[in-house]
């Protein structure tokens, strides 16, 4: 040890509690006292001795002052030292991130996949219409009619005729599920690895067809018994398809969820918002 380290070093006494044996014998005592129980009175008589014997002398050792020793121990000055000058910030590269997707599809590429879907759709269901019950007007009727609107013991000629109340609640029905479905599709698609138009355009129309074939029995019979269901497959397949691809075909924006707080708040930031367009400069 250098003269230099000796002289920042010294010998100082702390007090730590004496060491006591009294607890094990407590504890020892114990023992014997459950164990003279199924054994002998005598073997309990000595483990009841022993409990007191450890309780005095472990109340001894603590009151009315608790028993210490003094310890040495060597006090060592430890000066830190860094080479660095200066804290270097940790950059975590984008792709490093755990939050994905880092580019998604403008909320208005939704809106127009659920338009194209909710138009294309109805091709399969009028074809249904017309060759099981030869009207178009069958599958409008059970949606806008028999479906929503609680109508009450419909003949078949009710349901395959024109009836302009139904068709104005089934085309509201079908534009908000049609637009909030492509909604859905603009934030789903961009998560999906491979292939994005296949398992949205397949995948999710089979397993929300499955969900509404188990309910529907529940919520409507009577629209459940009428219903085709191979046909409805097909025509929520064809919404899939047609919505999946015009979503994939509109241009991607980045993900706001790499900006500064201030910016996803709408905040106008004008130093901030330079700095990020100049990191995107530098990495294209």
């Amino acid at each position: 040890m250098s003269e230099e380290h000796k002289s920042a070093s010294h010998i100082e006494t702390i007090q730590l509690p004496s060491p006591t044996a009294w607890p094990i014998i407590m504890a020892f005592g114990v023992t014997l006292g459950v164990l003279g129980l199924v054994t002998n009175l005598g073997v309990t008589a000595l483990g009841v001795v022993l409990v007191l014997c450890g309780a005095v002398g472990w109340f001894r050792q603590v009151l009315p002052h608790e028993a210490h020793e003094g310890v040495p121990v060597v006090v060592e000055e430890i000066a830190i030292e860094t080479e660095r000058p200066h804290v270097e910030q940790v950059v975590v590269e984008e792709h490093h991130r755990e939050h994905f997707p880092l580019e998604t599809f403008p909320v208005l590429s939704g809106i127009k996949g659920g338009i194209a879907g909710g138009i294309a759709m109805i091709v399969p269901a009028l074809i249904y219409g017309y060759l099981s019950h030869g009207s178009i007007w069958w599958p409008v009727n059970l949606l806008g009619g028999a479906g929503v609107a609680n109508w009450r013991n419909p003949s078949i000629a009710d349901i395959t005729q024109f009836h302009w109340e139904w068709l104005f609640i089934a085309c509201v029905i079908q534009a908000v599920v049609s637009i909030l479905v492509g909604l859905l599709y603009g934030a789903m698609l961009p998560m999906l690895p491979r292939h994005p138009i296949i398992l949205g355009g397949i995948l999710a129309p089979v397993l929300w067809t499955g969900v509404i074939h188990a309910f529907l029995n529940t919520v409507n019979p009577f629209l459940d018994q009428n219903i085709a269901w191979g046909w409805f497959l097909v025509s929520q397949v064809t919404f899939g398809l047609v919505a999946g691809w015009v979503v994939s075909r509109q241009g991607r924006k980045r993900t706001p969820q790499s900006l500064p707080f201030i910016l996803r708040m709408g905040i106008e930031a004008p130093g901030l918002e330079h700095d990020q367009d100049h990191e995107e400069d530098h990495k294209a």
